[in-house]
């Protein structure tokens, strides 16, 4: 039986003028219109080809070498391209759009908003389905990270404490406003580091590595970068977040620490526009 909404690698069973038969176990044989057919690939009966395996608009299974923006058990952010009494109707990008149904809709949307949301397979008709109600399809078991992990991160929503994330696709953390350095909006797909394992369960997440490794990294590369320009960078602790951000990558308060342990050290000078090399 072929995985609906996933890749399959299926055998070749037969040529017709119009496609490629495949091999679909239990279901059958599944249609590879010839517009999917790759081009320069063995294509003789018995050989083997990546599919995605979908619905058409006829609820038919039909494969494609088309690559879609997410399959089922994933999250992604799809724009929303059409609005009916049905539901929602989402980009993907294969030729029939994804459905999001009213029951699974979280907030008012309109035709071009982007909403984060899961995929999954209507176990009654087998239709590739998505939803926005994310909590339902995350993991409710206890998280197994340690602080410093480096995660992906989906982000999802802003928050009055900071952006809501799905942590490699499986739990939510939290990037608390004082550890956002940098543009973020719904939909972006960053790397970030286990900041915090809280006893209520909850996650604390960071943009930038934590801990003494993290601080020891960052000073030697402000090191590094006072060296090639001669001694001397034209920024400091008063040196405005994203200044900071686009030469180093951080945030102005681990930055400020970085230089403070710098001074303390005696390798640095720090003046009001410039950090100077001892």
């Amino acid at each position: 039986m072929a995985l609906v909404g996933r890749y399959n690698s299926l055998a070749i069973v037969k040529h017709t003028s119009f496609g490629l038969y495949l091999d679909g176990g239990a279901d059958g044989e599944i249609l590879l219109p010839n517009r999917y057919v790759p081009k320069g690939a063995d294509t003789e009966v018995d050989d083997w080809l990546n599919v995605f395996v979908y619905l058409d608009s006829d609820d038919r299974l039909i494969a494609t070498t088309q690559k879609p923006k997410v399959q089922v058990g994933e999250f992604a952010s799809l724009k929303v391209v059409e609005i009916n009494r049905t539901g929602l109707f989402l980009d993907w990008g294969l030729p029939k759009d994804l459905l999001l149904p009213h029951s699974e809709e979280k907030q008012p949307l309109q035709v071009g908003d982007y909403c984060v949301v899961y995929v999954y397979l209507d176990t009654r008709t087998r239709r590739i389905t998505a939803s926005a109600r994310l909590d339902r399809h995350l993991d409710n078991v206890p998280a197994q990270y340690k602080v410093g992990d480096e995660v992906d991160l989906l982000i999802v929503e802003p928050t009055d404490l900071g952006y809501k994330a799905i942590i490699e696709g499986k739990h939510w953390g939290l990037i608390h406003k004082n550890e956002v350095f940098k543009f973020l909006r719904p939909g972006m797909r960053e790397r970030g580091f286990i900041r915090e394992l809280r006893s209520d369960g909850k996650i604390s997440l960071s943009l930038q590595p934590v801990g003494a490794q993290a601080r020891d990294a960052l000073q030697s590369l402000i090191l590094d970068k006072l060296a090639a320009e001669g001694g001397v960078l034209a920024v400091s602790d008063k040196s405005a977040p994203e200044v900071i951000s686009r030469l180093f990558g951080v945030s102005k308060g681990n930055f400020k620490k970085a230089i403070g342990g710098l001074f303390k050290q005696g390798a640095i000078r720090i003046f009001d526009d410039r950090i100077e090399r001892v």
